[in-house]
């Protein structure tokens, strides 16, 4: 696989996860702070109390960061793609720092799980950042 494709693809993918944990957060805001990231773990409860407007307002975040990286994977200039990447960044960066000081009722394994999923949403972006230095993708 090339580099323009990993990057076009990592875009699609980063873009669909945003889309799906923001409709999720907005359409059945309840179950996403009950439930999510899913298979049994319930890492957004570990925050109480639960605030529906709160939950909104994360569900468009993400929606929005999932219609930016998805139209950076369709457009393909590197600088589109990189003001999107570096939004991400910068969001997962915040997010990180936050739950890195805050623990919630977190613990053991699912703390560091939690911790480790959000340094990807990190790293990942970097990464692909890093592939925008591509003349064209």
């Amino acid at each position: 696989m090339t580099r323009r494709q990993v990057l076009r693809y990592g875009l699609v993918v980063l873009g669909v996860l945003h889309l799906w944990w923001g409709l999720w957060a907005t359409v059945a805001p309840r179950h996403f702070f009950d439930t999510f990231p899913g298979f049994g773990q319930r890492w957004t409860a570990a925050y109480p109390p639960y605030n529906a407007h709160l939950v909104s307002d994360v569900g468009a975040t993400f929606i929005t960061l999932a219609v930016l990286l998805l139209i950076a994977a369709l457009v393909r200039d590197r600088r589109v793609t990189a003001v999107v990447l570096i939004g991400v960044i910068v969001f997962s960066s915040l997010h990180l720092v936050f739950h890195a000081a805050h623990a919630g009722a977190l613990r053991g394994g699912a703390l560091a799980a939690s911790l480790i999923s959000l340094a990807l949403g990190v790293v990942v972006p970097a990464g692909l950042l890093v592939l925008t230095k591509v003349r064209r993708f």
